[in-house]
Order: C-alpha cells, then structure tokens, then sequence
C-alpha cells in the first residue's frame, strides 16, 4: 500500500548500503546532519527509555562518527546527573508496565526544575497487549508531561509515537487469517499501537516536537506504508527490512530512525531552549 514518503539524505542512503562496514566515511557530506549534531552537540538532554531507545543511541553515535561531530552520550540514573552539553538517557523501568514507566520517568527528572534544554520518554512495543487500554494509557502519558512541564517551564518536551513490530504466522495462521478466524500474532498488538499513536498525533503532532517513529518503521525504502488487515480495520505494522528479531531496529533501521530523530531534536529552535 502506498503511504507517506519522507526524504532521507545522501549520506544515509550511502550508510545504509554499508551499515556492515567498519570503516563509516561517506564521499558526500551531509551538511544537514553536520550541522544538526553540532546543534545538538550543546544542549542538555535526558531521554528516558528501553531497548528500542538504546537502538536509537546507537544510530547516533555511528551517525556521529562519520561526520566526525562528536556527541556526548551518556547513561544516568536521574536528570541532575545530565551535565551541560549532554545527552543523558535512562533505561526507565520496567518493560510491559507503562504506567510505572511514567512514574518512574518523572521521579528521574524529579519535583524541582533540573535546567534541562530537552526531555522525552519513549514507550516499548513490549509495553502494549491486545489489551492495553489505550485511552488509559494516554491520559496518564498526558497527565504526567503536564505535570513535569509545570514544573519545568524552560524544558521543552518531546513526544515520541509507540515503535511497532512485524506480524509472524506459519502457513495455518495465514490461512486462519485470510478465511478471518484469527490475525496473524502481533496485530491486535500493533492495533493498540496505532490507536495509542493516533491519540499522540491528534494532541502534539504540528503543535510541539514530535518523533514519529512508528511512521519510519512503517514506511518501506520507496514510500510505501507496511500494513495489514484484520476485519474492517488497517493496521501498520514494522517493514521486515528494519529489523532482524522482529521488534528492535536492526543495522539499517537504527540508521533511518536516528537520522530523523536528531532532526527532529535539532528543529527545536534556540528560542525555546532553555540558557
């Protein structure tokens, strides 16, 4: 199905095809990406997250690296621990508790303003079942950015949409599925997703910073939109391209997704960072 196209630059398309080298110089320079990282290279930043979060780490640092513009990533435990020109991340516990996940993410930033320039938490697909109550979910998500942004006027908060992961099932599961007794395993899962990222988008999309992951890792190399159907409803799954146990980004998807993640962390303007 055809979907969205978003446009990725020459030196990640060059990354891409030689994500397996150890040797990551480009012929061609992404000034954009230069620029970006340099920006981004002297703020103060906390990101609370998991594995999928740690993917993204990854791409930054190997997109880091071959435009030569170092960045400071470090792991901390609490936001007070993030130094100036930092970005500081926290694996936020636990996995498959997203409430507690909040929690835990406004304990680590804390009750008194910390001088961040940037915060955001991401959720995991792990943290959705088939029944999640998604309405729950994101009026909690909402309710404690409101809170943090209270008490942190000079922060500015980013929001970051569900990941996603591929649907499986053997020949009897596909048969199941096309004769509508049964969807194929991960998409009442990733319907949830959807409809928690749906929820994300009506309320931040265009208004404040938004990271759509979910949109990269639907959206195939020529723009088309992975997706399946079950019943009357269209669910967008993960590109199989993007990863290689079905969940996390793999080589290329680190790549694709870190790319547009310091775009969308270098768009903040200076304006709206905290000095």
């Amino acid at each position: 199905m055809s979907g969205t196209r978003f446009v990725t630059s020459t030196l990640l398309a060059i990354a891409i095809a030689t994500v397996s080298s150890t040797n990551f110089a480009a012929p061609e320079v992404d000034v954009d990406l230069h620029t970006q990282l340099e920006r981004i290279a002297k703020r103060r930043i906390f990101f609370g997250h998991q594995s999928v979060g740690e993917n993204l780490l990854e791409g930054i640092r190997q997109l880091s690296k071959m435009v030569a513009v170092p960045i400071r990533v470090v792991e901390v435990t609490t936001a007070r621990e993030v130094k100036p020109a930092t970005l500081g991340h926290a694996f936020v516990a636990e996995n498959a508790n997203p409430i507690l996940k909040l929690h835990n993410f406004e304990r680590a930033i804390g009750q008194e303003p910390e001088g961040l320039d940037i915060a955001m938490v991401k959720f995991c697909f792990v943290d959705f079942t088939a029944e999640t109550n998604v309405n729950a979910l994101f009026d909690r998500y909402r309710a404690t950015i409101d809170v943090l942004k209270k008490r942190n006027p000079g922060t500015i908060f980013v929001h970051i949409t569900a990941p996603l992961t591929i649907v499986e099932g053997g020949f009897k599961a596909r048969l199941k599925h096309l004769l509508g007794l049964a969807p194929l395993f991960g998409t009442l899962e990733n319907m949830r997703r959807n409809e928690y990222n749906a929820l994300l988008r009506q309320a931040y999309k265009g208004r404040e910073p938004f990271f759509d992951l979910a949109l990269i890792e639907s959206t195939a190399p020529d723009g088309s939109t992975e997706s399946v159907q079950w019943k009357d409803n269209i669910v967008t799954v993960m590109v199989p391209s993007y990863t290689d146990d079905g969940g996390h980004l793999n080589g290329v998807g680190k790549l694709r997704a870190a790319r547009e993640f310091l775009s969308v962390l270098a768009s903040i303007p200076d304006r709206l960072v905290a000095q």
